[in-house]
C-alpha cells in the first residue's frame, strides 16, 4: 500500500515560492457594501469576487483576498487600512 504525503494545512505552493497573502478580517463596523466597494476599487476584484470575499471574511473571520510579492501588496494594504478595514500581509 502506498501512502500519500500530504502538504501541511495552510501552506500553498504560492506561499512556498515567496509570495505573500493579503488577508481581510471580519469586523462589526463596516457594511458589506462598503467592504465590497473597497475590494473592487482597491484590489481590482469584480463584483462577484468582492462579494464572495466579504461573505467568507464574515463567516470565517478572515479571507485571503490577494497574493503576490510584498511590494505589490503593501500599497493595497495601506489603502485598505486608511479606509478602516482590518487587513494584514503574511
Amino acid at each position: 500500500m502506498v501512502k500519500e504525503k500530504l502538504k501541511p494545512a495552510g501552506k500553498s505552493e504560492e506561499v512556498a515560492s515567496g509570495e505573500k497573502e493579503l488577508t481581510l478580517f471580519n469586523d462589526e463596523v463596516n457594511t458589506f457594501e462598503y467592504v465590497i466597494d473597497t475590494l473592487i476599487e482597491v484590489c481590482g476584484h469584480d463584483a462577484f469576487q468582492a462579494e464572495q470575499c466579504a461573505l467568507i471574511a464574515h463567516f470565517n473571520g478572515r479571507c485571503g483576498i490577494k497574493t503576490g510579492p510584498f511590494d505589490s501588496l503593501k500599497p493595497l494594504c495601506d489603502e485598505m487600512l486608511n479606509r478602516d478595514l482590518t487587513v494584514s500581509i503574511s
